[in-house]
């Protein structure tokens, strides 16, 4: 709390700062709410950098503030509502958690724009944009399929949103592509930033066996963990090999960029209007780190993965595919609809976890 008290009275210190010339008020203000620090190594780190590059694009058109370490919950409508009443023209709020404070402010100041990252909801000047992550971690659980000695992975989950739930699929599916018989247990730790969570459910799954880890958080804490014990890991959101020069195999990297300057220029235009986007792979929205400490021959396969993927050669989510409790999902050349992605609310054989409601 005292962060994000902080983060507004500097806030509210540079609009003070800036009312008073002229050239400062012809700047378009688009903003940024973050549920973590912008140096987390992971998905707010990201965020930050798609916002970096948004400004050295459109340089003295517009400033971008922004608020991070901003809990989900009450504390975030504050946040989102003193960013709109500072003169923001558009909001980026970059939680999932986000989603109704969101909506709740927007209500409240219909000529602002909001842009809300991985959610469902929209109005007529709410926008979701998400990505398809889950392309990704497919790729992710081949390399783990070919690289684990004991067949089994573990999988670092925050909240039990279809989003992660289909990136906990997508994982394994990828690896029993390989090895038929791969296993996964996942911990969930009900939170997307806990450094001190993280580690300890990353060290309970190697205490079980796992030699091979994937995280759906935010912090590098993991990956440390996985470069301690020897084992391996992969990263998310941001390319994190330097927390694990060694345990690193890749990371799926959020590359957010081309996106802000796409709808920030909407609004400069004038053009805006609200719209769902669900980019992957091929779009390059979304990148794969490089492919290390692995051998060469996996790392051919994983690049010819990534290339069908973009190509729309191979959907990740195609059958022969069973559900959890061996009834059929996916039958054999069947692709899942995007609907049933982005609504995902079960797991796949293979899963050694249940799932929480």
């Amino acid at each position: 709390m005292k962060n994000i008290l902080l983060a507004l009275a500097a806030s509210a210190a540079a609009i003070v700062a800036v009312a008073a010339p002229a050239a400062a008020q012809d700047k378009t203000k688009i903003c940024f709410v973050h549920v973590g620090s912008k140096t987390d190594g992971g998905w707010t780190q990201a965020h930050d950098i798609g916002r970096q590059e948004l400004q050295a694009h459109f340089g003295d058109k517009i400033e971008t503030p922004y608020l991070e370490n901003v809990p989900e919950g009450p504390d975030a409508e504050r946040a989102i509502e003193r960013m709109a009443r500072s003169g923001c023209a558009l909001v980026y709020t970059t939680s999932f958690g986000f989603m109704d404070a969101t909506l709740k402010v927007a209500e409240k100041f219909p000529d602002v724009k909001f842009e809300h990252a991985t959610g469902y909801k929209t109005a007529a000047n709410v926008a979701t944009y998400n990505s398809r992550f889950y392309e990704g971690r497919f790729i992710n659980g081949q390399i783990a399929g070919k690289m684990s000695k004991t067949g089994v992975a573990g999988y670092i989950a925050s909240f039990p949103i279809p989003e992660v739930v289909a990136g906990i699929n997508a994982f394994l599916h990828g690896a029993r592509t390989v090895n038929p018989e791969f296993k996964l247990k996942v911990i969930w730790v009900n939170t997307w930033f806990d450094p001190g969570k993280e580690a300890d459910a990353a060290k309970a799954l190697f205490d079980q066996g796992v030699d091979v880890l994937t995280q759906h958080t935010d912090t590098t804490a993991p990956m440390q963990v996985a470069e301690e014990r020897g084992l391996k890991a992969f990263g998310q959101a941001s390319d994190m090999i330097a927390a694990g020069p060694t345990a690193q195999l890749s990371a799926i990297v959020d590359t957010w960029a081309p996106y802000y300057i796409k709808r920030t220029q909407a609004v400069l235009d004038g053009t805006w209007s609200s719209a769902q986007t669900f980019d992957g792979l091929k779009d390059g929205i979304l990148s794969m780190a490089p492919y290390t400490n692995m051998p060469d021959d996996v790392k051919a396969m994983a690049m010819d993965t990534e290339a069908k993927i973009k190509s729309g050669e191979l959907k990740p989510f195609t059958g022969p595919l069973k559900k959890q409790d061996g009834s059929a999902w996916l039958a054999e050349g069947e692709s899942a609809d995007d609907g049933t992605i982005l609504g995902m609310n079960f797991y796949i054989e293979g899963v050694d976890d249940k799932l929480p409601q």
